[in-house]
């Protein structure tokens, strides 16, 4: 595409510093939106000197995001919390930030708005993390119609927080749990693909108001998941069966923590299969060919292998 302004909402975050590589390369000159600047200083060498600005913005915060939008001819919103915290809880975030992301893109002018929502968005949903990813998208399509949609399933990279989070855990555990036998099924896809799609619907006509579901060219349950990492870590563990009535007791206690590693609301998200839907747009309706797990997954988990527990990865980003 021509060269464009481009802002990225979230785009300190796994997939965002992916989004905002790719723009740079490409010349666009990229604002990035994020609460925490100094955190996202990583992402100044990707570009030219002054290629990649940062600007503090708080999605509950409308000012900030309007500020964020000026002058901006594509926006994307990446932004999305796995788990509440405080003020950051999935509405405000997910739902009412989503809808501001886009009015602001709509009353900057902007001529394209990329939204991340998630696979299993659904407004009837038992969890309230896909409600407010439904919540989310019906928000962005009222305020910017010719907005772009993407539905990722479970994203994978080096800096990923799943396959490295169990990793991580079988460190210390000496068994992994199977929450009802590990029967929920997932459709794990590289972030590198969900980068791709983004940029090219920043370019393409064609993608303007579709709605897309990403995912890898695997189906994988969440029992061969827990035994392919373990073999890419180099690790042999238990895996123990877990009733869904157990692990929600524990996820009680766990949702005490900073960062909780299992919530109720993640479980429920859990009962359900995480795959594209048949018939739905995917990656290849964009030209991308998904990238299989075995192409990336072992170069980043064999970190693990012959670790001490206390010791941490090589490149530490898990």
């Amino acid at each position: 595409m021509a060269l464009a302004r481009v802002v990225v909402f979230g785009g300190s975050g796994f997939i965002g510093r992916y989004v905002v590589k790719r723009l740079a390369a490409a010349g666009h000159p990229v604002r990035v939106a994020c609460r925490d600047i100094e955190r996202a200083k990583f992402l100044k060498p990707m570009g030219a000197v002054g290629q990649i600005s940062r600007l503090p913005t708080n999605v509950r915060y409308p000012e900030t995001v309007t500020d964020a939008c000026q002058g901006m001819d594509r926006v994307v919103n990446l932004v999305g919390i796995l788990y509440e915290s405080g003020a950051q809880n999935f509405d405000s975030v997910q739902a009412e930030g989503a809808g501001m992301i886009a009015k602001a893109a709509a009353d900057a002018g902007a001529s394209k708005l990329v939204h991340l929502s998630a696979i299993g968005a659904d407004a009837d949903s038992a969890s309230l993390y896909a409600q407010s990813k439904a919540a989310g998208e019906a928000a962005v399509k009222a305020a910017f119609p010719s907005a772009t949609i993407f539905r990722p399933s479970v994203v994978f990279g080096p800096e990923d927080d799943f396959f490295n989070r169990f990793a991580g855990l079988a460190r210390f555990a000496p068994a992994l749990p199977l929450i009802d036998g590990g029967r929920t099924r997932m459709q794990p896809v590289y972030v590198g693909d969900v980068a791709d799609a983004i940029c090219k619907a920043l370019e393409d006509e064609a993608c303007a108001g579709e709605t897309y579901e990403l995912g890898g060219p695997q189906v994988m349950s969440m029992k061969e998941i827990m035994e392919y990492t373990l073999r890419e870590a180099g690790m042999k563990r238990m895996l123990l069966r877990l009733p869904s009535a157990v692990a929600e007791i524990q996820a009680r206690v766990l949702e005490l923590l900073p960062k909780p590693p299992l919530t109720r609301d993640q479980l429920k998200l859990l009962a359900h299969d995480n795959v594209v839907s048949d018939g739905a747009k995917g990656l290849a309706d964009l030209g991308i060919k998904p990238t299989p797990v075995e192409a990336v997954v072992p170069h980043y988990l064999g970190r693990y292998r012959g670790l001490q527990p206390g010791a941490s990865p090589a490149n530490g980003d898990a």
